[in-house]
């Protein structure tokens, strides 16, 4: 095996702090509490560290190393169909438009949550939908990213979840 250094602390501690506060705040704090608002703050804090993080972060934290590609995306999902197992050291090219995609919905659910404990917005019904839809789709999201990262790995015979708790991806000798 060969092992590559991909993911700094700052993108980890990112990822399994943000795992924890959505999951938090989804599934088991109640939605009209302080709490759940203090968490969202802390969610739009992470946010923001993370696009910071972005731009001066380690070569494969910033977004320069995962730009999105139309073009790279059939080709990632034409190497899937046909079964190769193209191993992509940072984000591939489908993970980097569930990763834009992920911080989208994430920054629109913090907004959204926001601007319903404004005066001008305090008790308007649109956006508690807003915020509801956007919270269905960021579910939806996280579920296919982890189907995603489980086929992938078993596809490359690199464990991405063990990469994102260690910060190295394990990568076959034959593959590197």
């Amino acid at each position: 095996m060969k092992s590559i250094y991909v993911w700094d602390l700052g993108v980890r501690l990112f990822h399994w702090s943000l795992v924890i506060a959505f999951f938090a705040n989804d599934w088991f704090i109640d939605d009209d509490s302080d709490l759940h608002q203090y968490i969202g703050y802390f969610v739009i804090g992470l946010l923001t560290f993370r696009l910071l993080w972005g731009f001066i972060g380690s070569t494969y934290s910033r977004f320069s190393s995962f730009p999105i590609s139309p073009q790279a995306c059939l080709e990632q999902m034409q190497d899937i169909a046909l079964q190769r197992d193209h191993i992509h050291v940072g984000h591939t090219p489908l993970g980097a438009l569930m990763i834009y995609n992920l911080l989208l919905a994430i920054s629109l659910i913090g907004l959204s949550g926001f601007m319903m404990t404004t005066d001008w917005l305090w008790g308007a019904e649109w956006i508690e939908e807003i915020h509801e839809a956007v919270v269905v789709w960021a579910e939806v999201s996280i579920v296919l990213h982890v189907l995603a990262v489980i086929f992938e790995s078993k596809l490359t015979s690199v464990n991405l979840s063990r990469a994102m708790i260690t910060g190295v991806k394990e990568i076959p000798e034959h593959k590197a």
